[in-house]
C-alpha cells in the first residue's frame, strides 16, 4: 500500500508554495483514483515538481494523505475558531463551528471522500484510520478542548468534554446527512445551515450551559 519512501532533501528550506501545490493535486487525485490509484510519481508530475521535492515535504503517501485531509479541514474549521474568545458569547462561538462543520460535510469534495471512504472501508482499514484521524479525530479533539475551556471558564458544566463534544457533532448531522451521503436528497444550503446550526447550539446550551448561557 506503501510507495517507497525517498530519502528527503536536506539543508535547503522547503518552499510553502511547492507544499501547497503538492496538497492541491494530492487531494483530487485522491478524490478521483483512489489512495491505492494514487501514486508520488503522479503527483509529482500533476505538481509540476520533482519526485525528491514531494518526498522532501511528505515522507511517504500515507503522511501526504493525513496531510490533504487535514489541509482541507482546516481551510473550513481552522484551529482558532475552536478557541474560547473572551470578546464574543459562547453562543456566538458555537455557532461559527456550527456552520463552519455544516458547510465542510456537505461539501462536493468532502461528500466524494466520504462515499470513497464507505465503499473503501472493509478493503483497506488503513485507509480509514488515516481519514479519521486527520480529519474527524482533529476536529473532535478540538471541540473537546474547547469545552474543556469554556468549563474553566464557568460557562459550560460538561462531566465529560469528550462524549459532549461528540453530541455536538452528531446533532449537527443528524439524519439530513445520511439522507445527503444516499443521494436521497441535495446538500444542505447556506440558508438551511443557518437555524439549524442555531437550533444545535441552543439545544448544547440547554444541556450543558452554565450560568447565563
Amino acid at each position: 500500500m506503501t510507495d517507497t519512501s525517498t530519502p528527503a532533501a536536506r539543508g535547503r528550506p522547503k518552499d510553502p508554495a511547492k507544499r501547497a501545490a503538492i496538497l492541491d493535486v494530492a487531494e483530487t487525485l485522491f478524490l478521483s483514483q483512489g489512495f491505492a490509484g494514487t501514486s508520488m510519481d503522479a503527483v509529482a508530475k500533476e505538481a509540476g515538481v520533482s519526485k525528491l521535492t514531494v518526498y522532501s515535504h511528505f515522507s511517504d503517501k500515507e503522511t501526504l494523505f493525513s496531510a490533504a485531509i487535514e489541509a482541507k479541514c482546516q481551510n473550513m474549521l481552522p484551529v482558532p475558531i475552536f478557541e474560547l474568545d473572551g470578546n464574543q458569547p459562547l453562543r456566538t462561538t458555537l455557532t461559527k463551528i456550527g456552520l463552519g462543520f455544516l458547510e465542510l460535510i456537505h461539501s462536493p469534495d468532502t461528500l466524494k471522500l466520504q462515499r470513497l471512504m464507505n465503499s473503501q472501508a472493509t478493503q483497506d482499514p488503513e485507509m480509514s484510520r488515516l481519514f479519521f484521524e486527520a480529519g474527524p479525530q482533529r476536529t473532535l479533539t478540538a471541540m473537546e478542548n474547547l469545552i474543556r475551556s469554556a468549563n474553566a471558564a464557568g460557562q459550560l458544566e460538561v462531566t465529560d468534554p469528550k462524549q459532549a463534544s461528540e453530541n455536538f457533532f452528531a446533532l449537527l448531522q443528524g439524519c439530513q446527512h445520511m439522507r445527503v451521503m444516499i443521494g436521497y436528497q441535495p446538500p444542505m444550503t447556506a440558508s438551511e445551515a443557518q437555524p439549524h446550526a442555531e437550533q444545535v447550539v441552543e439545544l448544547f446550551l440547554r444541556a450543558y450551559g452554565k450560568g447565563s448561557e
